[in-house]
């Protein structure tokens, strides 16, 4: 597997650096999709997971296409130790648990599949639902912002403002959006499966989609019936 270019929404921003494209996104999340859910298939039986999803461990061939790297690496670590050194996006329940698991994995590509949605960093944020203040202010990490701004009816605030300058795409915006909830559920049990996962991107779009992508140079915003969808979003 020839792959050493890294794979970072953040990185890929800023002067003199161009946004990536709806298509490329989706090829991305969908490649590393499925390099996921191999592993997780392939060692279904002894269940072993990745154990560090994270977009720096996306990593893209000569191609361009989405390997995902640093599977293995849990294993060489004492499996007290591992979730502490392990930089992938951590899952609620290993908090407690302080164990790596495939389930812990859908989570994390969940968090990825997010960054690609919104372009931020799986940091915190401040919630829309209560002001900032210098000495009170709530913080919450990427999937519980995204839900507090959908909980807002603020759905177009989610993704990434230069997603927003395509035209035609907004349901499948919404459709991955919805992926991205389910792989985050706070829950283990209510989460698909990368299979499952794979599955529901590929519905999405395979390849290219027939919608297109025409970039409008002077859109800024998503159409005003987007605001129809939060209902479909509220079980998550």
């Amino acid at each position: 597997m020839a792959a050493s270019t890294p794979f970072s929404m953040v990185r890929n921003r800023g002067p003199g650096r161009i946004p990536l494209d709806w298509t490329t996104r989706i090829s991305l999340v969908l490649g590393a999709a499925r390099g996921l859910a191999w592993i997780h298939e392939e060692y279904g039986a002894a269940k072993i997971p990745h154990g560090n999803v994270k977009s720096s461990n996306v990593l893209l061939d000569k191609n361009g296409a989405a390997c995902i790297s640093d599977f293995g690496l849990s294993l060489l670590l004492n499996p007290a130790h591992a979730i502490a050194r392990m930089g992938g996006y951590r899952a609620p329940e290993q908090t407690e648990t302080k164990r790596l698991s495939q389930v812990a994995d859908v989570y994390s590509f969940g968090v990825l599949l997010l960054e690609v949605l919104t372009g931020r960093a799986p940091t915190q944020f401040p919630s829309p639902a209560r002001p900032r203040g210098k000495e009170e202010e709530q913080e919450l990490d990427l999937p519980r912002w995204v839900r507090s701004v959908v909980k807002e009816e603020w759905t177009a605030e989610v993704f990434d403002q230069e997603l927003l300058r395509y035209k035609n795409i907004e349901e499948e915006l919404v459709s991955m959006l919805h992926v991205g909830l389910a792989c985050t559920a706070d829950q283990p049990e209510k989460r698909p499966t990368m299979g499952e996962v794979v599955k529901m991107i590929e519905e999405i779009r395979v390849e290219q989609s027939p919608l297109g992508e025409e970039y409008d140079e002077s859109r800024n915003s998503l159409s005003p019936s987007l605001a129809t969808t939060e209902d479909g979003l509220t079980g998550y």
